[in-house]
């Protein structure tokens, strides 16, 4: 069973995605990060995926009082994303309460650092974001073009410890995902680490068919835009039953 994580990305302290409810009921879903993790936790998620979009652009996560709030929030592991450049900023991460920090450039840029990471908080505790195009490896928020495949990146990251990788595959033409599964079925074939797919879904038949590569260790997959848009058939009953809640508290019942 693959396990999904919702997407929570944060710019200026609100979420970049809300959900859309019925008509008539736009204000019933708060921008408020926060309020968001509570409202996928009352949706049965297991776990939540943050990046801190302010963290990417300048280098370091902007928004630690936040996710300290949103792990408080909820009793399920938080992974976060976004920045993560140094020893330093990962270990107040973790005081934070974060279960799980994602590392991109700073993977390619820094191994050292990675190496350190892991020694000191465990392989579980550390994954490695893989962004590419055409089978190049992007860092510095998709900008900059790495000399490596990802495939040989993800070898040398599973040499320093690294046990699992989110991987993120974009459109030729644009910086929207795409779901890769020959790219994904390849990274996880020919190395040892788990593979969460990173964006890319569209809908339930996506999810079916990305789950025939649990088999090969694809085991998870983080989800944004198509859970905001009520793209599954289930949601559609999340939502009546929130038109009579006062509160979008954690119970998600009337």
């Amino acid at each position: 069973m693959l396990l999904i994580f919702p997407s929570i990305e944060i710019s200026h302290e609100c979420c970049v995605q809300v959900v859309h409810g019925p008509k008539g009921s736009e204000q019933s879903y708060s921008i408020d990060p926060v309020q968001m993790a509570i409202l996928w936790r009352g949706e049965n998620a297991k776990t939540l995926h943050i990046v801190d979009l302010d963290g990417v652009a300048e280098g370091k996560v902007k928004h630690k009082d936040l996710i300290r709030r949103m792990v408080q929030a909820v009793d399920i592991p938080i992974q976060v994303g976004g920045g993560l450049r140094s020893y330093e900023e990962v270990e107040q991460i973790f005081e934070l309460g974060v279960y799980r920090v994602i590392i991109g450039t700073a993977s390619v840029e820094q191994p050292e650092l990675v190496e350190r990471l892991v020694k000191q908080f465990g392989s579980r505790k550390i994954a490695i974001g893989i962004d590419c195009r055409n089978d190049k490896l992007l860092i510095s928020d998709h900008k900059t073009v790495a000399p490596i495949t990802p495939l040989q990146h993800a070898l040398q990251m599973q040499k320093l410890g690294v046990s699992r990788i989110l991987l993120s595959v974009r459109e030729e033409d644009s910086n929207e995902h795409k779901l890769a599964f020959d790219s994904l079925k390849e990274l996880a074939q020919k190395t040892d680490i788990r593979i969460t797919a990173w964006g890319g879904v569209k809908d339930y038949q996506d999810l079916i068919k990305l789950q025939e590569l649990e088999k090969y260790g694809v085991d998870s997959v983080i989800i944004a835009k198509p859970l905001y848009q009520n793209t599954f058939p289930c949601q559609g009953l999340w939502r009546i039953n929130e038109q009579q809640l006062v509160d979008l508290g954690p119970t998600r019942r009337a």
